[in-house]
């Protein structure tokens, strides 16, 4: 545990001497927030739409934008690099724990989330959002938003270990977009077409959402969080277990 905070402070400090890094991060989902707002929010008007609970489409839609950021990190780009120049090679020879040498960085992209969460919903509240479950949902909304974002990242690293390839790497990424469109995600899920909702109802992805969703429009919906925080621990418990076994594996 103690190696991996410090591997894990060493990647924060990475990420702040590359401070232009962390802009895709915040700019890019803030940008489908306001075009998927821009779009339909007309089509949804708060006062006549009952699954926005009083809200505006903004409030709907800021979750989706959310997920959009937790699939940036960058702790997989970071570690091809490190196996592509040598230095993970270099970590594996010291007398650490392999397990610390991926969760290192894993511990740097929570904290990165924590803060970029934080600072989405703030930017989002003065148009018209806010936060059903107060500031104690503030907090578990940004803290179930982090915990994805480092089981999705976790899994990226394992493709980077197995590839060893920036570009691999990268395009395996690319899976997270399909999987957030085959979810509720301009309407809730009842509101689909047959086979959309049955497409939704088996994507995981959904469960992170609407779970999510719920803090914000409804406060806390123990059903829904259950559901979401059920999905991250199992996907987390996958990541972990893919981790392990490649890293044993690694020649």
């Amino acid at each position: 545990m103690k190696t991996s905070l410090i591997l894990g402070q060493r990647a924060l400090r990475e990420s702040l001497r590359t401070p232009d890094s962390l802009l895709p991060t915040l700019l890019i989902p803030l940008f489908f927030l306001v075009v998927n707002v821009g779009q339909a929010a007309r089509i949804f008007p708060s006062a006549g739409t009952e699954f926005l609970k009083g809200q505006n489409y903004a409030a709907f839609q800021l979750p989706s934008s959310l997920l959009v950021a937790a699939s940036f990190g960058s702790a997989a780009l970071y570690l091809v690099e490190e196996v592509e120049g040598g230095y993970f090679d270099k970590l594996r020879a010291t007398p650490i724990p392999r397990m610390a040498i991926a969760f290192g960085r894993l511990y740097a992209e929570l904290v990165k989330m924590l803060v970029l969460g934080a600072v989405m919903v703030l930017i989002a509240l003065p148009f018209g959002v806010r936060i059903e479950g107060g500031i104690l949902g503030f907090v578990v909304l940004i803290t179930v938003i982090a915990l994805w974002s480092v089981v999705f990242s976790g899994i990226m690293q394992v493709v980077a270990l197995k590839s060893r390839s920036a570009a691999a790497t990268q395009s395996a990424s690319l899976v997270f977009f399909p999987l957030l469109f085959v979810t509720p995600n301009f309407v809730p899920r009842h509101l689909l077409t047959r086979p959309m909702e049955i497409a939704a109802t088996v994507n995981p992805v959904t469960y992170v959402m609407e779970g999510a969703r719920s803090l914000i429009l409804d406060g806390f919906d123990g059903p829904a969080l259950l559901r979401a925080l059920a999905v991250i621990v199992a996907a987390g418990a996958l990541m972990t277990w893919l981790t392990v076994r490649t890293i044993n594996s690694y020649d």
